[in-house]
């Protein structure tokens, strides 16, 4: 695929210049305080534009926004989940998964720069979603929640491959959203959060058993259905701790700067761009 190609040699470029920047203002500061930056890995955001289909790739990494595109059309993909799987910081690995359910895996270790078919009907589930490593390994895992309200796990090997899935539990069709990639307790595990139909937010912590990866469920806050969006891209301001993005109908874009502490995660929300209701946000 054409798209794939070019966003990846685009992709390529400017995560590692937007990340040398931002980590050596960031570890400069830190540096001056001596001490030592851990490692969460910071990811791209995807967005198909809702008329043309063309897509757009924002790095909303420190204080900034940086963008590349439109590329070409993806009419076709339900969803792109990044992980970094080689642990240097950013996603250098990504799932597709296509509206028809086929899921795509691509890595460097590859050797195709389309990526590989690592499993079709994928369409069972109504969200899919890496939070991380959920069962140990060095590569990231994969969850989805099946359209009965099921959560499934999946366990990955380094070509993109998954395990047989296993059953976590059933009841997160409660949850019209859910995200996270990264640790967002500072406990070494990644966690997610989930917003239920009333707008209330969920944290469930990691647990590092991918039989069962998260403990029982913590509340952040409500309100939280003003938002038709929440995703995260890892740690965006560099500081070790996972964050969150939400997305206003208006197209209003907050960041949730994370805080490492489990029973507030977050810090107050800052705007960080406008104009986000034109995409499908991945």
């Amino acid at each position: 695929m054409t798209i794939i190609r070019r966003r990846r040699a685009l992709k390529g470029a400017l995560v590692a210049t937007a990340v040398a920047v931002a980590t050596a203002t960031v570890a400069g500061t830190a540096s001056a305080a001596g001490t030592e930056l851990p490692v969460q890995p910071t990811f791209e955001m995807y967005g198909a534009n809702k008329t043309t289909q063309e897509l757009q790739v924002w790095f909303p990494i420190g204080n900034d926004i940086d963008t590349i595109g439109p590329l070409d059309k993806v009419a076709d993909v339900a969803d792109i989940i990044v992980a970094d799987n080689d642990n240097d910081g950013h996603g250098e690995a990504e799932w597709t998964v296509n509206k028809n359910g086929r899921l795509d895996f691509y890595s460097p270790d590859t050797g195709d720069i389309d990526g590989n078919v690592v499993g079709r009907g994928w369409n069972i589930y109504t969200t899919v979603l890496s939070p991380g490593n959920v069962g140990g390994a060095k590569q990231a895992d994969l969850l989805g929640v099946d359209k009965t309200g099921v959560l499934w796990s999946y366990l990955s090997y380094p070509n993109g491959t998954l395990t047989p899935r296993v059953r976590v539990g059933g009841g997160w069709n409660a949850y019209t959203q859910i995200a996270g990639q990264g640790d967002l307790t500072g406990d070494g595990k990644p966690d997610v959060v989930a917003r239920d139909k009333t707008g209330v937010l969920w944290l469930y912590k990691g647990t590092g058993n991918y039989k069962a990866p998260f403990t029982g469920r913590t509340k952040v806050g409500s309100g939280w259905n003003a938002y038709d969006r929440i995703l995260s891209t890892g740690d965006i301001n560099l500081d070790g701790k996972a964050d969150l993005l939400a997305r206003k109908p208006n197209g209003d874009l907050l960041k949730y700067l994370g805080t490492g502490n489990a029973s507030a995660p977050f810090k107050a929300p800052v705007k960080a761009g406008s104009g986000f209701q034109k995409y499908n946000l991945f």
